[in-house]
């Protein structure tokens, strides 16, 4: 128990802190302090918060909108500063803190300048090469999420992957993602993966943090794990600003978790739209290739018909049929072309006749008997031979009587020329051969040379 005495001063929080507010600004009124910028925070009020450190400690400061506008510089975590401040004392809290009027660069940062350093050095290497970059699954079988189980990320990640693709099934390994050990335990969870093979994509990924919260994927044994990995990996580390060395070698690059769950997994409803578009131009395709089968098979079964025996003997039966009636309706018109020349022959034929002849010879004797008599009586005898000379003559030039001998008028059929040279028939040609008193159509067999 604490022994109190009224003559002892008693303080309240508050008296000990405005005592202590007044004893470090009358200790500290101006001070110059060199130090790295870290967890930098930009409210809507327009002031600045952060904190100043070096290798063993820090300080909280403070930076107020009147002074921060003059500044010459734009505040960043990792940068060196000289701060021109006020050594003061937040009361409400009782946290000691710098009051800062005036920020000068100093130089980068020791992280900043460890995160260049490997940067060159990994890129030498060839580690950011694009040779080396892994193509992504279009459909993952399985997505393996590096990252930790109790973050922001992981809850974005998987209202992402639910939204888009909830068929995947999703494995997650669980990391620190900040702190000492966090670089070690995801290269551990890298390696895992690999060894397991449950997946074929794999999301390393964390919320936004200051470039101290970020360290851990900066680190050569992460870039080294991600490096040797088998499997491909998307990266969704922080925020749009923000860039790791994780970032690099990854396979793919996205600004947080959230794009990095979004170009891992597709979209359910596009697929579903492909699927139907597929669909429909599979059905289309089907439906002509099955139309012109049908047509195929048509001409095929119309092609058969008319190659089919039976078809054929109908189609040459019919072609027999209208050859029998050119046939006859030839022979008809042969005939009565013949009958109409023989006609004609004969009529010729009667006109020179020797009865007319005598008929004129009789009554050019009866009109000159009277006056001739005598003279006929002396020449009857000579005339009467000249006339059997003329009989003969008359009777061996008549067609009639070349024919009676056994002679015979030879006409090709179908053009019903007479033939009177062997060079107008070969073997087979249709001959119609007119003897006295009839007619015979023959086949040429033979041609016989000049006799």
């Amino acid at each position: 128990m604490i022994e109190t005495n009224q003559d002892k001063l008693i303080l309240s929080v508050t008296q000990l802190n405005q005592q202590v507010h007044y004893l470090l600004e009358q200790s500290f009124p101006y001070i110059f302090v060199k130090g790295e910028v870290s967890n930098l925070s930009c409210p809507t009020s327009g002031h600045w918060y952060f904190s100043l450190k070096d290798e063993a400690a820090q300080v909280r400061c403070a930076m107020f909108r009147l002074k921060n506008r003059s500044a010459k510089c734009r505040l960043t975590d990792g940068m060196q500063i000289i701060a021109a401040a006020r050594v003061s004392l937040y009361e409400p809290r009782g946290d000691y803190q710098l009051i800062v009027e005036q920020v000068e660069e100093f130089g980068l940062g020791l992280l900043q300048k460890k995160f260049e350093e490997l940067k060159q050095r990994l890129e030498k290497a060839g580690l950011f090469n694009a040779e080396h970059k892994k193509s992504l699954p279009i459909i993952p079988n399985r997505i393996g999420i590096i990252t930790s189980p109790t973050g922001a990320a992981i809850r974005d990640i998987l209202h992402v992957l639910k939204r888009r693709m909830p068929a995947i099934p999703v494995l997650i390994y669980p990391t620190l993602v900040q702190g000492e050990l966090a670089a070690k335990q995801i290269a551990t969870q890298i390696h895992l993966a690999n060894q397991r093979a449950e997946c074929d994509l794999l999301i390393l990924a964390r919320g936004g943090g200051s470039l101290e919260d970020l360290w851990p994927f900066n680190e050569e044994i992460v870039a080294q794990a991600i490096f040797a990995s088998l499997i491909p990996i998307i990266t969704g580390i922080g925020h749009e600003i923000d860039f790791t060395i994780a970032d690099f070698v990854a396979d793919q690059r996205t600004p947080t978790p959230s794009a990095a769950a979004e170009l891992a997994s597709p979209n359910q409803q596009d697929l579903l739209h492909k699927i139907m578009l597929f669909e429909m131009r599979l059905i289309k395709q089907f439906s002509h290739q099955l139309e012109k089968l049908t047509q195929s098979v048509d001409w095929l079964n119309k092609r058969l018909l008319q190659t089919h025996p039976q078809y054929q003997i109908k189609k040459q039966y019919e072609q027999l049929e209208q050859l029998k009636k050119r046939l006859f309706l030839s022979f008809t018109v042969a005939i009565g072309c013949y009958h109409h020349k023989l006609q004609t022959l004969i009529v010729k034929l009667n006109q020179h006749h020797p009865a007319h002849r005598f008929k004129q010879i009789n009554l050019t004797l009866q009109h000159l008997t009277t006056r001739l008599i005598t003279s006929i009586k002396q020449q009857i005898i000579h005339k009467q031979a000249a006339l059997h000379t003329l009989i003969r003559t008359l009777h061996t030039i008549s067609p009639l009587a070349t024919l009676d001998r056994g002679y015979a008028i030879i006409k090709e059929v179908n053009t019903q020329k007479i033939i009177r040279d062997k060079s107008q028939v070969t073997p087979g040609t249709h001959v119609l051969a007119t003897l006295n008193n009839f007619e015979i159509e023959c086949t040429v067999n033979k041609v016989i040379s000049d006799l």
